[in-house]
């Protein structure tokens, strides 16, 4: 005797009843990537759909999104290099793009959910994540923990819903909580870019936000992503310093590290699908090599499958058309 596991499948309508994976609306987060100026709208060569884009256009693009049902972004300043410095002065502005950006998309979309990416690879001359210490010739983790606080305060003033501190400095995310909690801003959820792999996936996103190193690699603070176990031990580390949601990125290629630490915390889980991963199955759409819309809500799935609550991507904007096509 054998079971007939066809037996729930022969009904589409069963099938759907037992589906134990569900996609929605509400799972994702799209990234917004916002310039000086007005009346800008930059499509980036190797990401089709994907803007860098004024104030005034972030602004249409945040109508279009609430009404696709797309509830949260996440926010990121591309400066002119000439506004860049060697800390990042930019950033730690009250008045700064990113700060004046999220003012104004709060004042007109309050029940948009801002998240602000806080980094300081967008504002440095050296396209590196922090302070550059001189000797070594890498990122100052303890002098970039002092000015990321800085730099939290100032999203934090601005009006921000959450932090997401993406420059994978050791104690990032209790120098952040410290910070936050000692102003007033106790409430203030952070995400942690928990384990961030150093990943060739990420090479698009560095053209559209203009963060390229000038020389070397990330290697020194990002995750080697030949090692599973530590990458376990970075997301723990994260929650255990105070960290509301904990995040792996890239996605695609990371599903084991997802599931593992779906099986090890009880914090929410968000996976970033990433400039490579969208490039890639832009290709084999243009190329005709796949069904791109299928494999597109294949992927997406996949992520939930493996146990992510939340997805950031920059597909967000289609496949909340697809779906809500298919209700």
């Amino acid at each position: 005797m054998f079971k007939r596991f066809r037996r729930l499948r022969f009904n589409e309508n069963l099938r759907l009843m037992l589906k134990e994976t569900s996609l929605e609306i509400r799972d994702f987060i799209y990234p917004l990537f916002v310039v000086r100026g007005e009346g800008v709208k930059n499509e980036i060569s190797s990401m089709p759909g994907v803007f860098q884009m004024s104030l005034d256009n972030i602004l249409k693009e945040c109508e279009e999104l609430q009404e696709l049902g797309i509830k949260a972004i996440i926010l990121f300043g591309v400066l002119e290099s000439e506004e860049k410095d060697s800390i990042g002065s930019e950033a730690l502005d009250d008045d700064s793009l990113i700060a004046s950006s999220i003012r104004e998309i709060k004042k007109k979309f309050p029940n948009l959910f801002v998240i602000s990416d806080l980094c300081f690879c967008e504002y440095t001359e050296h396209g590196h994540c922090g302070i550059i210490n001189p000797k070594t010739k890498t990122v100052d983790n303890d002098a970039t923990l002092e000015i990321s606080a800085k730099q939290a305060l100032v999203h934090a003033r601005a009006g921000v819903d959450m932090i997401a501190p993406s420059g994978m400095m050791d104690g990032i995310i209790h120098t952040l909580r410290e910070a936050l909690d000692t102003n007033g801003f106790e409430n203030l959820p952070i995400m942690s870019y928990s384990t961030k792999f150093a990943s060739a996936y990420y090479g698009p996103f560095r053209e559209v936000a203009g963060s390229s190193p000038s020389y070397g690699d990330r290697k020194t603070y990002q995750m080697d992503f030949a090692n599973a176990k530590e990458a376990l031990l970075e997301s723990l580390e994260d929650e255990l310093q105070g960290a509301d949601i904990l995040m792996i990125k890239p996605a695609l290629a990371y599903l084991d590290i997802v599931k593992e630490l779906s099986l090890n915390t009880k914090l929410p889980i968000c996976v970033y699908n990433v400039s490579g991963e969208y490039a890639l199955l832009k290709a084999g759409e243009k190329a005709g090599v796949i069904d791109y819309e299928k494999v597109l809500l294949e992927s997406m799935i996949a992520f939930k499958r493996a146990g992510a609550k939340l997805i950031i991507s920059y597909h967000a904007k289609e496949v909340a058309k697809l779906l809500k096509d298919n209700l």
